[in-house]
């Protein structure tokens, strides 16, 4: 009889069943194998010597992918994980003491010693050497405060110091050029061709001083500014003054004392109509912090403001040096030498009082190898009202027997400077209107180290020097004396360069 042929549906009917059997064997093999990796599930018969010979054929009816999942499973269900372990340090790290009534809170200062300690741990040899030198670091942070934030704010600055430089220690390791290139600091650390490693400093002198210096030079607009007399456009010999401010009294007649302020009278010789002494400070005011608040003190007495005058003189003086804008002169342009300096000298000037007011007494030029070119005294045009002396360091007897006048100053001033010469000196305005000369090439040390508060507000340049170069100038009683003034400029302008020279590589 001839076999009947399978319809489509009948052949997918057997298939399903087909896999529906294997689907059942691979569960069974699934479950025989979870059974054999828990030793409190009991097994028996053929189920058991299964599972403890790993090496015998599992029976035929099983299928590859049958022996591939029981192999995965045990592998995986087998495995362990082991815990990592981290570093613990080997000291244990200082304890600020707790102390009752302390005028900064302990949890405070652990904090900051703390941080200290993870700075100090980046460069230092040992953790002993870095405790230690967190500890004192900490301790000099306490001991400068009086307060939580004073000692907060000393310890940001001391954790900057900390951050930026920090010391290396004597045990350190020394690096090569090449370890040093591939480790951390590569990508913050500069590199020379020289063996020493250090940048060769620049003989800051002749034109190359010239050239450094022009980027320091005041532009028209910061003469203006700064009230330098400027050439008057009309009139030849006069000079004007930009931001000068508008006189309150125009009585040729009455002036205003530049020392204690008063008001008093003249003639027209100059001379005081009354005879009055003036009784003024001749310090400065200077603004300290007490408990509670700020207080303001003259420097000279510690007198306060509006307290009677610590000094006595015989009569009211007047500046009057911005009121004459006449007789003024300006240098003129010469041609640049090859080298194509212009010449850099600096100037300082000293003055006395007349009755015309303030009036050149000495000038004294350096040039840039810090020698003085020209010093000489100066007999001024009018009657002495006052020498000055406490400042201008000139007395009587220094001019008694001087000819030299303002115009032969101006004539050698002349031949020495041009337009192209470079001229140096501290609030150089000042000393211009002595010397009513004109110049447009002008470094101002006020300028390139200015005050913190702005203008009008200017440092001394005896603190300039104090806080740059560490040295004292103008502590002599007799008096300032010029050409350490301008030697201090010259000196001051020549670090400048250094200074933002360092900062560039």
């Amino acid at each position: 009889m001839p076999q009947r042929r399978m319809t489509a549906q009948e052949i997918c009917y057997q298939r399903m069943q087909k896999a529906q059997q294997q689907a059942a064997q691979l569960a069974a093999a699934v479950k025989a194998a979870s059974a054999s990796t828990n030793p409190k599930q009991g097994l028996t018969g053929e189920k058991r010597r299964v599972a403890h010979r790993p090496n015998a054929s599992l029976p035929s009816s099983k299928p590859v992918k049958a022996h591939t999942s029981v192999g995965i499973l045990s592998k995986t269900t087998s495995t362990t994980m082991q815990k990592r372990v981290a570093h613990t340090p080997t000291m244990k790290r200082p304890v600020i003491p707790a102390e009752f009534g302390a005028k900064v809170p302990t949890n405070v200062r652990q904090r900051y010693l703390n941080i200290f300690i993870d700075e100090c741990l980046k460069f230092c040899s040992s953790e002993q050497e870095a405790f230690q030198m967190a500890l004192e670091e900490e301790k000099v942070v306490c001991d400068r405060s009086s307060s939580k934030n004073i000692y907060l704010n000393v310890a940001v600055n001391t954790l900057k110091k900390l951050r930026k430089s920090p010391a290396v220690s004597v045990n350190a390791k020394c690096q090569s050029h090449e370890g040093v290139l591939g480790g951390r600091l590569a990508a913050k650390t500069s590199y020379t061709i020289n063996r020493s490693g250090k940048q060769q400093d620049v003989d800051l002198k002749g034109a190359i001083l010239y050239k450094k210096l022009q980027k320091y030079a005041m532009t028209e607009e910061q003469l203006q500014e700064h009230g330098y007399p400027r050439p008057h456009p009309e009139v030849s010999g006069h000079a004007v003054v930009h931001n000068l401010p508008e006189k309150k009294n125009n009585d040729p007649f009455s002036k205003i004392c530049c020392r204690c302020g008063a008001e008093y009278k003249i003639n027209a010789y100059g001379s005081c109509v009354r005879k009055e002494e003036c009784s003024h400070h001749w310090g400065r005011l200077r603004r300290n912090r007490v408990p509670g608040g700020w207080e303001t003190l003259y420097n000279c007495c510690s007198g306060a403001v509006g307290s009677p005058g610590c000094e006595v003189s015989k009569q009211h003086v007047q500046d009057g040096r911005k009121e004459s804008l006449d007789g003024f002169v300006k240098t003129f342009s010469k041609p640049l030498p090859v080298e194509g300096n212009g010449g850099v000298y600096a100037l300082d000037c000293e003055m006395c009082y007349t009755k015309q007011g303030l009036e050149l007494t000495r000038v004294t030029v350096i040039n840039s190898d810090l020698k003085v070119i020209y010093d000489t005294f100066v007999k001024p045009g009018s009657k002495v009202v006052d020498y000055n002396t406490r400042f201008s360091g000139v007395t009587q007897d220094d001019l008694e027997n001087t000819t030299i006048t303002l115009r032969d100053v101006q004539a050698v001033l002349l031949s020495m400077f041009s337009a192209e010469s470079i001229l140096i000196g501290h609030s150089l305005e000042s000393d211009l209107f002595a010397l009513k000369l004109i110049h447009c090439l002008v470094v101002d040390t006020a300028i390139v180290f200015p005050h913190r508060l702005g203008l009008p507000y200017k440092r001394a340049l005896r603190n300039l020097m104090a806080d740059y170069l560490k040295r004292i100038i103008q502590d002599n009683v007799g008096g300032h004396d010029s050409s350490e003034d301008a030697r201090a400029c010259m000196e001051l302008m020549i670090w400048k360069i250094k200074e933002d020279a360092k900062v560039k590589r």
